[in-house]
């Protein structure tokens, strides 16, 4: 989907991973812009705000679309890289541990 979306308006130039990682810092910075100086308990429940909660949507889709777009042009197959990463993160944080690590 995102590949098709860059292919049909030649984008591929502008798709440098430098690039790409820049945007995807940008768009994490306006999602987390949406959460900045809000109390905690509002921000698990935003689903109740409609207007916050889709511009909060939007901005995940832009960040998992520039995700997915780094994934494209390095090659990389998220999902098998997401079973990777959490076969270490297992490793790092063990259940038995995972009170401490939390802080709890």
């Amino acid at each position: 989907m995102v590949r098709k979306f860059v292919s049909e308006r030649n984008w591929e130039r502008f798709h440098a991973p430098k690039n790409i990682s820049m945007a995807l810092a940008i768009e994490a910075s306006e999602l987390m812009e949406h959460f900045q100086w809000m109390e905690i308990e509002r921000s698990r429940s935003i689903a109740e705000e409609p207007e916050l909660m889709q511009a909060v949507r939007e901005e995940i889709a832009d960040v998992v679309c520039y995700a997915m777009a780094m994934c494209n042009e390095l090659d990389v197959d998220l999902a098998s890289c997401m079973r990777e990463k959490m076969v270490k993160n297992r490793q790092k944080y063990p259940l038995d541990q995972a009170d401490e690590v939390s802080g709890q």
